[in-house]
């Protein structure tokens, strides 16, 4: 079992910057795969990020390529999302997953482990 709490989320402003933290604890977090997914309002949970359990490989959603960076710390079983640029389209509930798949992916039915969210709220 793994469990995943996210933190971060906050009320910002257009073109602000924000860091999701997501802490985990129990299987040991440098074997998994790390995402990041959100659900914006009215719409189904979509990817944002992913990272590799070595960091080493990441891969983003168009829509945050550029804007977004994933990170992880495996000596503080830590992932990371800094959010640049941020637009009120990134207005969501942003979750942080865990995969036991070998290899980064975007799919959320591929991931076993889930938060419970972190709203982020973008204003113009």
């Amino acid at each position: 079992q793994v469990q995943l709490v996210e933190s971060g989320g906050a009320l910002v402003q257009a073109g602000d910057s924000l860091r999701l933290s997501c802490a985990a604890s129990g299987r040991t977090f440098s074997w998994l795969t790390m995402g990041w997914f959100r659900r914006a309002p009215g719409k189904e949970r979509s990817f944002v990020a992913t990272i590799s359990w070595g960091g080493g490989a990441t891969y983003y959603t168009d829509s945050v390529k550029g804007r977004f960076t994933i990170s992880r710390d495996n000596a503080k079983n830590m992932v990371y999302l800094q959010m640049n640029s941020l637009k009120p389209e990134d207005t969501a509930v942003y979750y942080c997953a865990a995969s036991t798949y070998a290899g980064i992916t975007t799919i959320d039915s591929q991931y076993n482990y889930w938060g419970q969210g972190t709203q982020v709220t973008v204003s113009s």
